[in-house]
């Protein structure tokens, strides 16, 4: 297990949560529940990532979609990156089921290389959110299409 990794990621979390609005906290929440799951998903280490990880597929699409919802609800640029990124890790396992002979450790890469710059996008998620309401005084999460029932959005603040 990479120790590393997961204290940057509660890190990030803790921050997304502290100072994030709706969006980075449902998004923090998200990706973190999906390291965990991928971590409890994955085969035993001698035959890791020699064929497809069903079980870390199947989390990473769930997650996968889960962006992309957050990114079609939410007033923030960096849902769109996150989906991207987690769509070529989607994109790698397909690659495995269509052609097996594929490298363990390419393959490996392929799944994870994306974690660390998602950890900076919800950083930098964060962090552009609290700029916002620090700017504007407001800083509406969702957009107005999308807004969760009952709560509707505050009109945009006056721009510069």
């Amino acid at each position: 297990m990479n120790y590393y990794f997961i204290a940057l990621l509660v890190a990030c979390c803790a921050y997304a949560f502290w100072a994030g609005g709706g969006p980075e906290r449902i998004g923090a929440a998200a990706y973190a529940v999906s390291v965990f799951l991928t971590i409890v998903s994955a085969s035993a280490a001698p035959i890791r990532f020699h064929s497809v990880e069903l079980g870390v597929f199947l989390v990473d699409v769930s997650v996968f979609l889960a962006f992309v919802v957050l990114a079609l609800r939410a007033n923030r640029f960096w849902t769109i990156w996150v989906s991207a990124l987690l769509g070529l890790g989607v994109l790698g396992s397909l690659a495995m089921l269509v052609h097996p002979r594929v490298i363990p450790w390419a393959y490996a890469v392929v799944l994870s290389i994306w974690s660390y710059p998602i950890l900076a996008l919800i950083v930098a998620g964060t962090y552009a959110h609290r700029r916002r309401l620090i700017r504007n005084g407001a800083d509406p999460s969702w957009t107005r299409s999308s807004a969760p029932p009952g709560r509707p959005t505050p009109p945009p603040g006056p721009r510069r």
